[in-house]
């Protein structure tokens, strides 16, 4: 049986309360199979009756498990591939280059989900740029969901998730099997800092980046929203510093003060000057 639209009504608040997602109209179906396995697992018959128990108890438990549920966590390795090889070709050989003084850099996986854009980032930076082993290199992963950043953290994924965008030569290199699943080296991971963040709150914490990824994050957030966060960015993005957004988000006619840079078919925007 669907859900009301009184139902429906009442977990969009939530989740927008809670994130500043905003869930369209015709979501009604995907609240209910995301919904569906926590109401089972309550021993409740139907979704409707999971959120009649939410309305009658304060946010506890319960509320943080289903605003989690209806989070988007689609994510896999090196994904799009064009903003990895821009990084690789021109990117990252600048910002080295220009960095060679303080040999630092600060490089941000904003909503990271369970690690995989986060990893191949920081492969490419062990595959491509051993120069820069021995500087400060800083890679903060950061999500909502702390669900998903306990993921991320073991960097452990099963053979569906290590067959997406990952090279055969690359796996072999920087994972390591157990059993079903494949857990990436240490080496690389510990160079990643995961922390929990909302990035619809402030985030002023943060220290001044070299790059930021903040890809297919955007197209969740209403226009008062996206223009918040991409405000926050600018106030954290160093002048040459490079963002990039998701292949379908951009900047225009909500913060004038990006453009656009290509880079082969690659898209990024820095802050204009």
């Amino acid at each position: 049986m669907s859900i009301s639209s009184i139902d429906f009504e009442y977990i969009r608040q939530l989740l927008e309360q809670k994130t500043s997602v905003v869930l369209p109209d015709d979501k009604v179906y995907f609240v209910e199979s995301r919904l569906a396995p926590i109401a089972s697992s309550e021993k409740l018959n139907s979704v409707s009756k999971l959120i009649a128990k939410l309305r009658i108890y304060s946010e506890n438990n319960l509320h943080e498990r289903v605003v989690e549920a209806l989070m988007t966590t689609e994510t896999f390795f090196f994904r799009d591939n064009y903003p990895f090889e821009a990084l690789q070709k021109f990117i990252l050989p600048e910002l080295i280059n220009k960095r060679k003084i303080e040999r630092s850099l600060n490089i941000w996986s904003a909503a990271c989900s369970s690690g995989q854009e986060t990893y191949s980032i920081a492969i490419l930076l062990q595959e491509y740029f051993p120069i820069i082993n021995n500087w400060n290199v800083s890679i903060l992963a950061s999500d909502i969901s702390e669900q998903m950043l306990k993921l991320a953290r073991t960097g452990r994924y099963n053979q569906h998730q290590i067959n997406r965008g990952l090279s055969v030569y690359l796996r072999d290199k920087y994972f390591q099997q157990h059993g079903k699943e494949w857990e990436i080296i240490s080496e690389v991971r510990d160079r990643i800092v995961f922390q929990q963040l909302n990035l619809s709150n402030t985030w002023n914490s943060l220290p001044k980046m070299d790059l930021i990824f903040l890809r297919n994050v955007l197209i969740y957030f209403d226009v008062k929203t996206k223009q918040n966060i991409l405000f926050q960015v600018r106030q954290l993005l160093k002048p040459d510093g490079y963002l990039f957004l998701g292949g379908g988000e951009t900047t225009i006619n909500i913060d004038d003060n990006f453009e656009v840079v290509k880079f082969d078919k690659a898209i990024c925007y820095r802050l204009r000057s």
